[in-house]
């Protein structure tokens, strides 16, 4: 009995040790994942997950080109090698290439994603000469190994702000996308959308709508790494 027991506390220690958090206190002053910046610039990251689609992404370029708006793909690898040409038109359209895994795994082990994450930069690296250096997780989940596997790759880990998860994958309907960012928007937000996945056309409604509200209200629409530029201006 006292053998079962000893075991059983082995497994629920090792189990809390490997999937403990810090906390995003810790992780946004050591500079290793970014939820959002604080800035009284108006200045917005609209970034997406799980794409490219070569319908709906191709749909959602137009849309910010239309605004002169720029964005943040995490892009799904496996998705990217079916799908090169949207790749490259992101990039030399000016939006931010960042991973998001190859085969987007619900659950995974560190030597796993690692594995995951180079290939997806390889593959972005393949296609537009240029080397990612920003990773979302799927679902937002991880661990503290996960993050000090990844930051020691030399990759910075992004988030979204947490009133600001669209949950469009749900497909909520096009007026509740809307209505999530434009009543919560403020300065230095990042924004969570889907371009793949699944059927992306209420997002795309959504959008249709969202780029032209927030660009009266004095927006400007930019990459991450943009976000990122400014946070570090103002700690100067």
């Amino acid at each position: 009995m006292l053998s079962v027991c000893v075991i059983f506390i082995s497994i629920f220690y090792v189990t809390l040790t490997t999937s403990a958090d810090k906390g995003r206190k810790y992780y946004e002053e050591a500079g290793q994942i970014v939820w959002e910046i604080d800035t009284n610039e108006k200045i917005i990251a609209l970034t997406f997950d799980d794409g490219p689609h070569k319908k709906y992404t191709p749909e959602i370029l137009d849309l910010f080109a239309k605004y002169n708006a720029k964005a943040t793909f995490f892009v799904v690898g496996e998705n990217a090698e079916k799908n090169p040409e949207v790749v490259l038109r992101m990039y030399e359209e000016g939006h931010e290439l960042a991973i998001h895994t190859y085969t987007h795994p619900l659950r995974t082990n560190v030597p796993n994603l690692l594995k995951e994450i180079k290939q997806t930069h390889e593959t972005i690296y393949g296609i537009s000469g240029y080397s990612p250096v920003l990773f979302r997780p799927v679902e937002g989940q991880y661990t503290d190994g996960m993050i000090e596997a990844i930051v020691k790759e030399g990759y910075k880990v992004v988030m979204w702000s947490w009133h600001q998860d669209t949950m469009d994958w749900k497909n909520p309907g096009a007026n509740k996308i809307v209505d999530t960012v434009l009543k919560g928007a403020k300065e230095g937000n990042i924004v969570l959308f889907h371009d793949g996945g699944g059927n992306r056309e209420q997002t795309i409604k959504a959008l249709e709508k969202i780029l032209p509200q927030l660009e009266k209200k004095g927006y400007k629409f930019v990459t991450i790494s943009e976000l990122l530029e400014v946070q570090k201006a103002n700690k100067k």
